[in-house]
């Protein structure tokens, strides 16, 4: 009797058993199976919302979970409970599974929808925008934008910092100089800590990317800085042979000039060969925009055109009058422009001017060069009779 018990005990010990590991693995595919949604949602954690039981409540609510039992027991199960939610507001996508929806809630803490707080660094000037996300496009949209160095901060702005579960966004062109970085920090006040010194100019890369808010900018900059040094290296290692450039450090400078000089992708790699030609020739550079770094020593730019004084001024920077190469970069290089510095074209190319579409005509000779400049003044002539009708 005691062995048929004990037996059937047994039969039944197994059969639950299994039973269990079937409802495990149905379980399992349901927490990771496409979700509900039909359509994008932004969902916000904090505030009321601050335990995955009030979370869980609002997703089953707004029709994102199948099942509140899986969502609470699929998060606990794997670590993501409570303790592990991030404040902000996040992105829901069409058929999010609850696996995913539980990651994204407990993942980085970066806001991935809602409101979108973005500081540009520009070459001209710097603006702090307001930004909304539009669902059905997956964009943002501004919706206001003021220059912090002006002075007055729009209620709009001041209203947004005092919510929770705002992207904060830094953007940072290719071009700027290093004090124009420094300096548009400095007016971000989602940002912390004072920056001692001004980064070398050049060694600070473009960026575009999420910033937590009261994130220090010193590391900001060590970042910046971090990744300029692994694109110049990268393209060092990689950089043609019998170039006139000895130094990482000279390569930023004529990657500085490239980029200063044209905004056209497709010329960079021309430009700079120019310069490299000049430079195997011992000629002059004779580069505008190192004139005018000379002139305002990177802050800012110069608002207006050259004069012929300051094309013979003597400074550091002036290549209408010292040899070679200035002593620093004038700017920040994009990668395209490093990369066009170290690999230049092959062409022999001694100058080129502006040919009225926005990009440059070249030329390998003088005689050819004057035909091009005669053919600009032209242009320029044309527009400015245009301009007076």
């Amino acid at each position: 009797m005691w062995r048929a018990f004990a037996s059937n005990g047994l039969t039944l010990l197994v059969v639950l058993v299994f039973a269990l590991a079937l409802v495990i693995q149905w379980g399992k595919a349901r927490y990771t199976a496409a979700g509900p949604l039909t359509g994008p949602i932004c969902f916000r954690v904090g505030g009321a919302l601050r335990t995955m039981g009030g979370v869980t409540e609002a997703l089953a609510e707004q029709g994102a979970i199948s099942s509140a039992f899986l969502f609470r027991a699929g998060a606990e199960y794997t670590g993501r409970g409570t303790s592990k939610l991030k404040a902000g507001s996040f992105l829901i996508g069409p058929g999010a599974s609850m696996a995913e929806i539980t990651e994204t809630l407990t993942g980085t803490g970066y806001s991935t929808c809602g409101t979108e707080v973005k500081l540009h660094i520009g070459v001209a000037r710097n603006h702090i925008g307001i930004n909304a996300l539009d669902l059905e496009q997956n964009r943002y949209e501004e919706v206001a934008r003021f220059d912090p160095a002006a002075g007055e901060i729009p209620r709009a702005y001041l209203e947004v910092r005092e919510e929770t579960g705002v992207r904060y966004r830094i953007s940072v062109a290719e071009g700027v100089t290093s004090w124009q970085v420094v300096e548009g920090l400095k007016g971000a006040d989602f940002l912390s800590g004072e920056i001692a010194e001004t980064p070398p100019e050049g060694t600070l890369a473009a960026i575009n990317e999420d910033v937590p808010d009261g994130m220090d900018r010193n590391a900001l900059l060590a970042r910046m800085a971090e990744v300029q040094a692994g694109v110049l290296e990268a393209a060092w290692r990689n950089r043609a042979e019998g170039l006139p450039i000895q130094t990482r450090q000279e390569a930023l400078i004529l990657a500085s000039i490239v980029e200063k000089e044209t905004g056209v992708p497709d010329e960079r790699s021309f430009v700079a060969s120019v310069f490299v030609n000049r430079l195997r020739q011992g000629m002059k550079l004779q580069t505008d925009p190192t004139v005018i770094y000379g002139i305002t020593g990177g802050q800012g730019g110069l608002g207006r055109g050259l004069r012929q004084s300051e094309l013979r001024r003597e400074t550091p920077w002036n290549t209408y009058v010292i040899d070679g190469l200035p002593p620093t970069p004038i700017a920040s290089p994009g990668p395209a422009s490093i990369e066009a510095a170290l690999n230049p074209a092959d062409t022999e190319y001694l100058f080129f001017v502006a040919d009225g579409s926005g990009g440059h005509a070249f030329a390998g000779t003088l005689a050819e060069h004057n035909r091009n400049v005669a053919r600009w003044r032209r242009i320029e002539a044309e527009r400015a009779d245009g301009a007076d009708e």
